[in-house]
């Protein structure tokens, strides 16, 4: 099937999103410095609270941040910078506090992102009422982490989206039954938890900026803002990539997508 000029245009906009330097590089352009300095600031043990809260921050954002997001219609346009400004607020504490307010703020700004995550997809025409799409929104914490040490052939989108088709498709039959709410769910465990490994990465380059003397709470605010529009832009490409799919079928747009 021949995918319509408009729509490759589209293919071609969410392809820039997705495969687009990581958060790290954002960071070091937006610092003027190599994020490692931030690294070899941190404390000892800083790898442990980031893995745990991290864990603790997509549980809390799945089994909350999306339930209360079916009030707009369909297409209407997400309230991005709304959702910046608050996730701006929780960045402030934590780059006042530092690594000790991560188990706090993380949870919060997560949440925040999920939410982001879910009104982005509602506006591109996705029902947030179907389980897919609900599973789809938690995806988008797993992409966009490349390092500039990986392998692009294991990182780039659709492997990334291979390697959690499984766990994808249990979480979503699952929340098809039981609805969301439900920490004790094996297929959400699994799912949480390879996302997670993923999403640690972004998480951690984050702390680093944000140990950073001269960041401070100013700083901790505008790091903030760019893990939040980080994600923003993982999500308006993914559910770009997504719409397409539902008219063309997934393998026309994967391999439409490896060639734009």
């Amino acid at each position: 099937m021949d995918i319509l000029g408009k729509d490759l245009d589209d293919l071609k906009y969410a392809k820039s999103l997705l495969e687009n330097p990581g958060l790290a590089a954002k960071i070091t352009n937006l610092l003027g410095a190599p994020i490692e300095k931030g690294f070899d600031l941190l404390p000892k043990g800083w790898s442990e609270i980031v893995s745990s809260s991290t864990r603790k921050a997509l549980q809390v954002a799945v089994n909350s941040a999306i339930l209360t997001m079916n009030t707009k219609k369909e297409g209407e346009s997400p309230a991005n910078v709304f959702h910046k400004l608050m996730v701006a607020g929780s960045g402030a504490v934590g780059g006042f506090c530092g690594l000790p307010a991560l188990p706090v703020e993380l949870p919060v700004s997560t949440t925040i992102m999920m939410r982001s995550i879910a009104d982005i997809a509602r506006s591109e025409g996705q029902p947030l009422s179907d389980p897919q799409v609900k599973v789809a929104c938690i995806e988008v914490f797993a992409l966009g982490g490349p390092g500039k040490d990986d392998d692009a052939a294991e990182t780039g989108y659709f492997a990334v989206r291979t390697g959690l088709a499984k766990s994808v498709s249990d979480a979503a039959q699952y929340i098809a039954r039981q609805g969301v709410v439900g920490k004790n769910s094996p297929a959400l465990i699994k799912l949480i938890a390879q996302i997670s490994s993923r999403f640690g990465i972004q998480v951690s380059e984050k702390v680093a900026a944000q140990a950073i003397p001269v960041i401070g709470a100013a700083g901790g605010a505008v790091i903030n803002t760019l893990f939040i529009d980080h994600f923003q832009r993982m999500a308006r490409g993914h559910f770009i990539v997504l719409r397409l799919e539902k008219k063309y079928g997934f393998d026309a747009i994967q391999q439409a997508y490896m060639k734009v």
